[in-house]
């Protein structure tokens, strides 16, 4: 079976099924990639630093509405 059949047939599989599929990959490739969606120490620093300093000078960040329209109008170039 091809990787693109493989990847097809993911969609139709039951939850349970996903799950078998990610205990295994995670088997073959190591768990160092399942974090769980847990930051860091240093992350949550960094992220308070920067919503430190967003607070201390707002007018050098932009919305993210603002900073989506730019990331989409470079790509459209």
């Amino acid at each position: 079976m091809s990787k693109t059949e493989i990847l097809s047939e993911l969609p139709k599989l039951t939850p349970e099924e996903r799950q078998e599929v990610r205990e295994l990959l995670a088997d073959l490739d190591g768990e160092d990639w399942l974090d769980d969606g847990e930051l860091t120490d240093e992350e949550k620093r960094l992220i308070d630093a920067r919503l430190d300093e967003c607070e201390r000078n707002p007018t050098a960040f932009v919305s993210w509405e603002e900073a989506k329209a730019r990331m989409n109008a470079s790509l459209t170039k």
